[in-house]
């Protein structure tokens, strides 16, 4: 009589599957916590460091849901009005208050950021004058403090002049912002550190970074401040590594101002540049969306200057910022790149790759190809 076989051995197989299926679900769960908060961090600030890794993650994926809501002005247009907040208001109180005041887009995602960058805890009560010019970023910078005789001022990697006139127009700060873009685009002597004194321009050296000015700040106090920074930060060090790459300083800040642009995570900037280098050595044109962005300017049906989606008239540009019709570098910075970026340029990762284009699953990640037909093939369905 022929024994009865285990079923014992036929459950294995499938434990395994079941096995290796979770640890690839966790993998993905727990890189994402990991990747999510890099991309909030480019887009929002850092978050709050007494939130635990989870929370962070979850904070981060909710705000880069809610990116338009928190980063677009309720009104661009909009006149400044008073707005106050009395002792004892709470944060889901204020938020609606806001909202209803047409002073924000969205309360629940006003809330979220509040939480994510730990300003829930800093709202001061007392009488504010808020615009809806202002999104949500700059608007809970000012409920932080109604009475401040200093102001911060964030310059955000990737901004171009315009961006950060934009952002001193709801600062709090005195100065207009077409006479901050009058003496960005034509720089006073007072206004130049000793390592920038040859600029006619300062497109590209206004370094990233929050900066405290008095209210009263003039404009050439603001320029000097974040141009004095990339002068101290891009040291002799950093600038003969560009050297080492064949690059004057000039060349360094456009290429790692394009590779800003074009980067959402910094731990890809490196193989960014990889690619821009290998491009440029063998003659090839750039093809770099961000210049051409630049080169079309203001998108008034979309209230910004970075036009998304390019249309295919808008990549035919005449312009000489536009690399998909012009050989080599632009002629000069489309933004201001952050000093990873710039370390990118000096240190770029060695490579074989000559094109990149975005992933389909929208972590910000891209995929890098050593051919054209390996390129279109990696295309989203």
């Amino acid at each position: 009589m022929t024994p009865k076989r285990s079923n014992s051995s036929c459950l294995t197989p499938v434990l395994l599957v079941f096995l290796l299926s979770l640890c690839l679900v966790l993998t993905g769960v727990f890189g994402l916590i990991e990747v999510l908060p890099r991309m909030a961090a480019g887009e929002f600030g850092s978050a709050d460091r007494s939130l635990d890794a989870f929370s962070r993650g979850f904070y981060a994926a909710r705000l880069l849901l809610q990116r338009d809501a928190l980063l677009q002005p309720r009104d661009s247009n909009g006149a400044a009005r008073p707005f106050r907040i009395q002792n004892g208001d709470t944060v889901n109180l204020i938020a609606l208050h806001l909202e209803d005041a047409g002073l924000i887009r969205d309360a629940a995602a006003f809330r979220l950021y509040l939480i994510y960058s730990g300003a829930d805890t800093n709202l001061q009560s007392g009488d504010f004058s808020l615009s809806p010019a202002a999104n949500a970023l700059q608007i809970a910078g000012t409920l932080q403090d109604a009475n401040a005789k200093e102001i911060s001022f964030r310059i955000l990697a990737g901004w171009r002049l315009e961006d950060v006139a934009a952002g001193l127009a709801v600062s709090g700060l005195a100065v207009k912002p077409d006479v901050f873009l009058l003496e960005a685009t034509n720089p006073s002597v007072e206004s130049l550190p000793s390592g920038l004194a040859k600029l006619k321009n300062l497109e590209g050296y206004l370094l990233p970074g929050v900066y405290r000015f008095k209210r009263t700040a003039k404009a050439a106090e603001i320029v000097r401040a974040a141009a004095q920074q990339f002068d101290e930060q891009v040291n002799a060090d950093l600038r003969q590594a560009f050297q080492r790459q064949g690059l004057d300083l000039s060349q360094a800040v456009i290429l790692a101002s394009m590779v800003q642009r074009e980067s959402i995570l910094v731990e890809e900037q490196p193989m960014l540049a990889s690619v821009f280098f290998n491009r440029l050595r063998k003659g090839m044109k750039l093809d770099s969306d961000p210049t051409v962005q630049y080169a079309v300017g203001y998108n008034a049906a979309q209230k910004t200057w970075w036009t998304n989606p390019l249309s295919s008239k808008d990549l035919r540009i005449d312009s000489p910022y536009n690399t998909y019709t012009h050989i080599g570098l632009p002629p000069g910075p489309i933004a201001s790149p952050s000093l990873t970026a710039l370390r990118a340029v000096a240190y770029p990762a060695q490579s074989p790759y000559f094109y990149f284009r975005a992933k389909c699953d929208s972590s910000g990640l891209h995929n890098f190809s050593t051919t054209y037909d390996e390129h279109l093939s990696k295309g989203c369905p």
